[in-house]
């Protein structure tokens, strides 16, 4: 007989893993790691790495992501003339082996929060799996995916001095240095979420303890199917 049981801390637990999953997956494959320097639409197609003058015309900001990018053309005219697509087609055409090795990482860790994300949405139901409690695997799970999360944010910086991070950020671009760039909100919430998928990691055990405590144990003994704790 399957018991429904629902518990503060347990709920919390899924809803911070699927906002974990989501918001991973969003910044991946968000163009909005990097802040390129301004320029203006006629500096950037001719792909001088300086500072463009302010004569030039209105100027705006490109951003670069990890196989990705969002550059403003003149002769566009819906989105405000802002083309956002990715620059490498195939898995070789990303600018960096860092942003290689990085995407790989991220990805891994991402599919395992994914799959984490779909899982949790059934421990209303099913709190254990071949004996073993699901909260605990799928915390550990979570530090595993964590721990690829945190190397792929790692090696990222790595690849600023690629020829293609440098187009976007200038000359004085280099590893671990980002020149004239500045980060996008896609790297900070990449790291956020790297955070909360600890966090859950960790918190996945107090899931575990309210949905085994005595009182559910007792609720279930009285034979209710629906058991709902505060």
């Amino acid at each position: 007989m399957c018991h429904v049981i629902v518990t503060c801390r347990s709920m919390l637990w899924t809803l911070l893993s699927i906002v974990a999953a989501f918001g991973e997956l969003i910044a991946f494959m968000s163009s909005d790691w990097l802040v390129g320097f301004p320029r203006t639409p006629d500096h950037h197609r001719h792909g001088s790495s300086s500072a463009p003058s302010s004569a030039a015309g209105e100027a705006y900001r490109p951003t670069l992501g990890i196989y990705g990018r969002c550059v403003k053309l003149p002769h566009l005219q819906r989105g405000g003339g802002v083309l956002c697509g990715p620059y490498a087609v195939h898995f070789g055409e990303i600018a960096s082996g860092f942003w290689q090795a990085t995407s790989i990482f991220l990805a891994a860790g991402i599919l395992l929060l994914c799959a984490v994300a779909f899982i949790s949405v059934f421990t209303v139901c099913f709190q254990s799996i071949m004996k073993k409690s699901i909260f605990n695997v799928c915390g550990l799970l979570q530090g595993i995916a964590g721990l690829f999360l945190i190397l792929g944010l790692m090696l990222y910086p790595a690849g600023w001095g690629s020829d293609k991070a440098r187009l976007y950020c200038g000359a004085e671009a280099a590893p671990y240095r980002a020149g004239l760039c500045s980060m996008g909100w896609a790297f900070y919430t990449a790291a956020g979420g790297t955070a909360l998928t600890f966090l859950c990691a960790v918190f996945s055990a107090q899931a575990e303890i309210a949905t085994s405590s005595d009182k559910v144990q007792e609720e279930i003994e009285e034979g209710k199917s629906l058991i709902c704790l505060l």
